[in-house]
């Protein structure tokens, strides 16, 4: 929900303020004559919104049929700051108040998991919003041979690409959410959706604060977007799921072990052979993992992230409940003894074919580590 160019919402008011301004909320009183910028800006939200500024937030409310109160923590959820009561929001916004509201009288959605609902449509967006304005349509901006500004090219690229763009937005969104249902569908049990088991992993860039301070500011940005593009597609290419990218670390899930394992070792394998980047290392568990507005919770969580911090360079450490995960679904041997029992047994004739495994696993020292006692890291790595 929308209300102006700064992403703003209303205060809790308990009575009207009719007065209009026409400035761009967030600005201070005189800015619409400081020049053309603020009459573009306005022409833009216009053009993006598809609408003009009507009602106050106290309008809004009323027109939504809900309190003030709420009206304001719906718009706080979604990320905008407080204006007052100043006219700054459209049609759009009473609606789409008036249908978070309704989801709640109609006992779909308690008032918590709307505010939830709003919270995390907000974040989500806002970061999107973000990233194409910022690295999209900078780049396409650029001031051209025409000798235009990129204030003047703005409005008419934005006039081309907002319908096409708004459209490519519903279609991921509707392939998500069914990838995301169909999760929930083949979970054991209704506690399960929630509290699921699965592994999860963190990748790791070595040295990256040293290269903070080495880098130029735009090397550094290619670096990390280079990091973040490979290990999105390498994720989804093998059937996990990118939880969240935090420069120079990922977090990625999978509902399978085999999955998870082979997603920790091609990163490895990829970075190492891209000579532009630094040293990676992986850490993974298996477990019981709370998940929460797209993220993931837990002790699994923590387990995982403190392997990947001392697991050694270009290696992948995993719990022991991951390796055990391994061994139960046959993708690791439970012992290497009982593997070379095997493959000698059909060496010598038994008529029985030796277990073919994807991946080796090494038990390595146990040690005490922060919050979580003592573990056994296992270093994972491919059969040979």
């Amino acid at each position: 929900m929308t209300a102006d160019d700064s992403g703003a919402a209303p205060r809790d008011m308990d009575t009207e303020d009719d007065a209009v301004s026409d400035v761009p909320v967030g600005d201070p009183p005189g800015a619409a004559d400081e020049g053309d910028e603020n009459t573009i800006a306005i022409r833009l939200e216009q053009l993006i919104l598809g609408a003009d500024r009507r009602y106050t937030p106290f309008q809004a409310a009323r027109g939504a049929g809900v309190s003030m109160d709420l009206a304001a923590r719906f718009w706080r959820a979604m990320g905008f700051a407080d204006i007052g009561q100043v006219k700054a929001l459209t049609e759009a916004d009473v609606l789409a108040l008036r249908r978070l509201a309704g989801l709640v009288e109609a006992g779909l959605l308690s008032e918590a998991m709307a505010i939830q609902v709003a919270r995390s449509t907000g974040q989500t967006t806002a970061r999107l919003a973000d990233w194409q304005i910022d690295s999209f349509l900078e780049g396409l901006t650029e001031p051209q041979d025409s000798g235009l500004t990129r204030t003047e090219i703005t409005y008419p690229l934005v006039e081309l690409l907002l319908p096409e763009l708004e459209e490519f937005l519903v279609y991921v969104w509707r392939r998500q959410l069914a990838a995301a249902t169909g999760r929930v569908v083949r979970a054991q049990d209704d506690a399960e959706m929630v509290d699921r088991r699965l592994a999860v992993g963190f990748a790791d860039l070595v040295g990256f604060t040293r290269l903070t301070r080495r880098l130029e500011e735009e090397e550094l940005g290619e670096l990390v977007e280079a990091f973040e593009t490979t290990c999105s597609d390498l994720v989804a290419a093998h059937g996990g799921r990118l939880i969240k990218t935090l420069g120079d670390e990922v977090l990625f899930s999978a509902d399978d072990a085999g999955v998870a394992a082979e997603i920790g070792l091609r990163l490895i394998e990829t970075m190492t052979n891209d000579e532009t980047m630094p040293e990676l290392r992986v850490g993974i568990a298996f477990g019981t993992v709370t998940t929460r507005m797209g993220d993931v919770f837990g002790t699994t969580v923590n387990l995982a992230s403190r392997l990947t911090s001392i697991a050694p360079k270009d290696t992948v450490l995993v719990d022991e409940a991951f390796a055990e995960e391994l061994g139960r679904i046959g993708d690791a041997p439970v012992s290497e003894a009982d593997a070379a029992a095997a493959e000698k047994a059909a060496e010598e004739g038994t008529g029985e074919a030796p277990p073919s495994y994807r991946f080796a696993l090494q038990p390595m020292w146990q040690r005490p580590v922060r919050g979580l006692g003592v573990v056994e890291p296992w270093l994972l790595s491919r059969r040979s």
